[in-house]
């Protein structure tokens, strides 16, 4: 149950990278909304982030966390943002998913 918590909390953390995203291209009092998505889903992401890690190992927890946001965000700039899609950058996270799923395997 709690890697399914993680990964809920993964994603929370790319929401709160695409909020931030968002937020630089508007203007107004749009932007505000914004950061109220990116405070609220960053709270989320750490309090669900807490509660994985009272059973799963911390390295382990916060590599999976980290490298699910990271994924994520590259992708919603990729798909979102109109970023470049290189093939090193594509490479890279190939080889980041797998590093992921081998830290899940050897986790106890």
């Amino acid at each position: 149950m709690n890697w399914i918590i993680l990964i809920i909390a993964g994603l929370f953390e790319v929401a709160f990278a695409f909020c931030l995203g968002k937020a630089k291209t508007v203007t107004g009092s749009e932007v505000y909304w914004w950061y109220t998505g990116f405070v609220v889903t960053l709270t989320l992401s750490m309090i669900l982030l807490v509660k994985a890690t009272q059973t799963l190992p911390i390295g382990t927890a916060y590599a999976v966390w980290t490298g699910i946001g990271a994924i994520g965000t590259v992708l919603i700039g990729i798909f979102v943002f109109k970023e470049p899609a290189t093939f090193l950058r594509m490479l890279f996270i190939a080889t980041l998913i797998g590093s992921i799923i081998g830290l899940k395997v050897v986790s106890n």
